[in-house]
């Protein structure tokens, strides 16, 4: 029948909410209700460090902006010096011939017109207006 060694035995199982983020951690795998506690003190420390490295990962994106790999086929722009000297900007199709004076640092063109691309959304046309308000019966 029932009974034997097991019977008695305690249950020694902690909970632990952390109220802050709602997290809830519960150890049942030692005797000992100390150790339990000790477990899943560690447990609920990991998993808070876990949700504070992932944000601030995504602070540092969000920060970076929008990485792109320096890589053949991704660059801004294109510098031609010989046989002939050109510049040629790849998002907007700005070019000039003053190379020599984009190498020292005369980009003010290339500025203007990636400012006019990004406004008329890329295709040179002015942006459509947005769409009217509608109002809430």
């Amino acid at each position: 029948g029932k009974g034997g060694q097991n019977v008695n035995k305690v249950e020694t199982a902690v909970r632990i909410l952390h109220i802050p983020t709602n997290i809830m951690v519960k150890c049942t795998q030692e005797r000992s209700q100390l150790k339990n506690k000790e477990i899943a003190l560690k447990m609920l420390k990991e998993r808070l460090l876990v949700i504070k490295e992932e944000q601030r990962v995504q602070e540092l994106a969000e920060i970076r902006g929008d990485m792109v790999q320096a890589e053949w086929g991704n660059q801004i722009r294109n510098y031609v010096l010989h046989p002939y000297k050109v510049v040629k900007d790849t998002r907007t199709g700005t070019e000039t011939s003053a190379a020599r004076d984009v190498l020292d640092g005369d980009i003010e063109a290339f500025c203007e017109s990636y400012l006019r691309h990004n406004k008329t959304g890329g295709t040179g046309q002015a942006a459509p207006p947005p769409p009217p308000a509608v109002a809430a019966a």
